[in-house]
């Protein structure tokens, strides 16, 4: 059964952890958000993230986003430092029309850093991106 469902290759859509200034408390964050860079919408999308290495693991976050609008960013959650030390998993599902994809992105340990950082498509920022 599991052999008959077929879930298409996902493709424009990204995760980019930003290194950031925060007006507020005036510091210099990471944040991680979704970008669809697709010509449509998409619908119903559901991030679960999580970090892990050898000895430690995190606790799952889990972020539900009901529209995410074609050319358009959300952010999905702010990132300590620390978390750079172990692999983080960004697993994304979401809709679009009526059919659902699903795709795994994986940001290795301590690849998150100044010196990785790139332009981020749609995004007015620098930061490390999975495609």
């Amino acid at each position: 059964m599991k052999k008959d469902i077929h879930i298409p290759k996902v493709e424009d859509v990204y995760i980019a952890v930003v290194n950031e200034y925060n007006d507020v408390y005036k510091t210099q964050d990471w944040n991680a958000y979704i970008i669809n860079n697709k010509a449509v919408d998409l619908e119903m999308v559901i991030i679960v993230t999580s970090g892990y290495s050898n000895d430690k693991t995190t606790s799952v976050f889990r972020k539900k986003i009901d529209v995410l609008p074609k050319k358009s960013y959300a952010k999905i959650e702010l990132m300590q430092e620390d978390l750079f030390a172990l692999n983080n998993i960004f697993k994304v599902s979401f809709f679009e029309g009526n059919t659902m994809f699903d795709k795994t992105y994986l940001f290795r340990k301590n690849t998150i850093n100044l010196k990785a950082m790139q332009s981020i498509p749609l995004m007015d920022a620098k930061g490390v991106l999975e495609k």
